[in-house]
């Protein structure tokens, strides 16, 4: 009798042992942190970038990247950073990707690679109400301002030269068309989206907009790093469902309600 007793505490005393074993290994693992990722951004260019009043980076381009990273499961963190000089951040590795309202060109793709287009731009030539301006040709002679290292400053460039000293280079659109407001230059070329803005909310500066048909539409594409082939994927899968679902509609609304897409 001893024995058996012996024998049933044994049994049972490795059925508990095994039941607290299977409870330790059905332990819940934790969901591992998503990786987040620095974007380069010029915080000077409404409505795609800029600074509000808290300093926080708002606009177009970060309510689209946020959009992105949210589909395509990792974090982004905005960084300003000075468009002439953005491509060396992204090189050096200080940036992981760079969301700045950046035209997609054949230059640009030989260092960096581009996600899928996200906005259709094109050049906008900037003037006071009473200029006689009424197409590109007419700048030949005249003082022109462009945002430094864009396509802006690209397309002056190949009309008037690259070292031409009518061609006054600064660092931001709004600098630009400040230049503009105070007579330092006779007009700008910038991109529409930002032109369009600044006019929107200054309309007692007396610009007028002119559109040429020898400027080419131009898109924006979201810079990663080349050779970079697993967050380009991240990046396209996160944009590819953004417009599927209808987030990107519903953001461009936002910026550009009164703008034919």
């Amino acid at each position: 009798m001893k024995r058996f007793l012996n024998m049933g505490l044994c049994l049972l005393s490795s059925a508990l042992l095994l039941t607290a074993c299977g409870k330790h290994e059905t332990k819940t693992a934790e969901a591992p942190a998503q990786t987040e990722y620095l974007v380069g951004a010029e915080a000077t260019f409404a409505p795609f970038e800029y600074q509000n009043e808290q300093k926080e980076i708002v606009g177009f381009d970060v309510d689209i990247m946020h959009a992105i990273a949210d589909k395509g499961g990792f974090k982004v963190k905005f960084v300003n950073t000075p468009f002439e000089g953005i491509f060396n951040f992204l090189a050096q590795g200080d940036r992981d990707l760079l969301a700045s309202a950046i035209t997609i060109t054949d230059e640009r793709k030989q260092t960096v690679d581009f996600s899928e287009p996200y906005f259709e731009a094109n050049q906008l030539i900037v003037v006071p109400k009473d200029s006689k301006v009424t197409k590109f040709d007419d700048l030949k002679n005249m003082k022109v301002g462009v945002q430094s290292a864009t396509t802006g400053d690209e397309i002056v460039q190949k009309m008037l030269g690259k070292s031409n000293p009518n061609i006054k280079r600064l660092e931001s659109a709004t600098l630009v068309i400040k230049e503009l407001e105070a007579g330092g230059v006779e007009a700008v070329v910038a991109d529409n989206g930002v032109v369009k803005n600044y006019i929107k909310h200054n309309p007692s500066e007396g610009f007028r907009l002119i559109s040429d048909p020898a400027f080419p539409k131009e898109y924006y594409g979201i810079a990663i790093k080349k050779g970079n082939a697993d967050l380009l994927a991240k990046v396209n899968k996160g944009l590819a469902a953004i417009k599927a679902d209808g987030t990107y509609d519903r953001i461009y609304a936002q910026y550009f309600a009164d703008s034919a897409k």
